[in-house]
């Protein structure tokens, strides 16, 4: 039998490739993080989707809500504007939630350990991608080191980033490849019923879609 991994799977599409990945040498179990986020419902509507399209065996809503009160990020607070346009090097923008992906991270391990799991899948890119610091290869080395001094001697949990230094195209690729469902997924951070097409995640995802050579299969409010 197959060890079983937790996915963690925000609805977007590079959790989804993630998830595509992880089911290759393992079982899956999913993990969704909500926390009041600007577009929740429709994320956590494509994790449901995803979950039945991988026949996922287990699925974990973890309620993060205290982030929204922590604020600090446009996702959660409305007074906050998201920022629109291209991401810019060396600057973290206004939708980076504060050290959300420690929280997603430890709710993962505590489970993960709970289950006997084996490993960990995040989808968290950092070559092309908006640049939040908790999506930096090294956060992710130390969490594992972090996760092998605060766990019990016989738990054994590596943790997966395997599009972390993928190109969005890449992504797009990969994830085409392998027969990802594209339209069950939501990368938009202000909108819901059809992607706005101007915040920086929009813009990534279409790009990746642009230099793929695939059509993006999700609506938008403004014309790719």
């Amino acid at each position: 039998m197959k060890p079983i991994a937790v996915v963690c799977v925000s609805g977007g599409m590079d959790s989804a490739v993630t998830a595509a990945l992880a089911a290759a040498e393992h079982r899956l179990a999913f993990l969704h993080g909500s926390y009041g986020q600007r577009t929740e419902a429709k994320e956590l509507a494509c994790f449901h989707a995803l979950a039945e399209h991988f026949a996922a065996e287990r699925r974990l809503v973890v309620d993060f809500s205290d982030l929204r009160q922590i604020g600090g990020s446009s996702l959660t607070d409305a007074a906050l504007p998201v920022r629109e346009g291209e991401p810019m090097d060396g600057v973290v923008p206004s939708s980076y939630v504060p050290f959300r992906n420690a929280h997603l991270l430890s709710a993962a391990v505590s489970w993960g350990e709970v289950m006997g799991a084996r490993a960990i899948f995040v989808g968290a890119v950092w070559e092309d991608s908006s640049g939040y610091p908790d999506c930096r290869p090294a956060f992710y080395r130390a969490f594992e080191e972090a996760v092998r001094l605060g766990t019990r001697p016989e738990t054994s949990l590596r943790i997966e980033t395997p599009v972390i230094s993928m190109a969005k195209a890449e992504i797009v690729r990969q994830g085409l490849a392998l027969g990802v469902p594209f339209a069950r997924t939501w990368s938009c951070y202000q909108a819901e019923d059809a992607a706005c097409g101007v915040c920086e995640s929009c813009r990534l995802r279409l790009r990746g879609f642009r230099e793929a050579g695939a059509p993006d299969p999700i609506p938008y409010r403004t014309p790719a």
